[in-house]
């Protein structure tokens, strides 16, 4: 069982609010969570409400091994839930750049593919041309010997 923590979005349309959760990488994202770690409220004219945070909770998921996402990673480490610990596990992504790479590999070996093909071209076309060097050599070589 992979354990995050991420945001769970809340709130109404144009006035987002979010709560940071920890759940199963396998639950959805405003789905079943196992602890709720705070609020943030991005949106708020009041700057006391915009986070509230249990930063004990968070210390303590974070030192068992729960991923958080790139957002909640950027607001723990501006409430001081790392320190004191080793850097925190960045989570492997398998989006887009997975996508972009696997793509990219898949046009190097088409052209490696394309740079052989035309390389054994090229030895067709030459040993062709010595061939018929060759047989004009011979030929003229007969023609003088007569």
């Amino acid at each position: 069982m992979a354990v995050v923590i991420r945001m769970k979005r809340t709130g109404r349309r144009n006035r987002p609010c979010y709560r940071i959760s920890v759940a199963d990488s396998s639950f959805p994202r405003d789905g079943r969570t196992l602890e709720t770690l705070g609020v943030y409220d991005p949106v708020s004219s009041v700057a006391d409400l915009r986070l509230k945070l249990d930063v004990d909770r968070a210390r303590h998921w974070v030192q068992r091994g729960a991923l958080p996402s790139d957002t909640v990673r950027s607001i723990f480490k501006r409430e001081g839930v790392y320190e004191g610990m080793p850097a925190p596990a960045r989570r492997k992504r398998t989006g887009r750049n997975a996508k972009t790479a696997a793509k990219a590999k898949r046009t190097e070996e088409k052209t490696a593919r394309a740079e052989r093909k035309q390389a054994r071209y090229e030895e067709r076309v030459k040993a062709k041309r010595e061939a018929a060097k060759a047989a004009a050599a011979a030929a003229e070589a007969e023609g003088s010997e007569e």
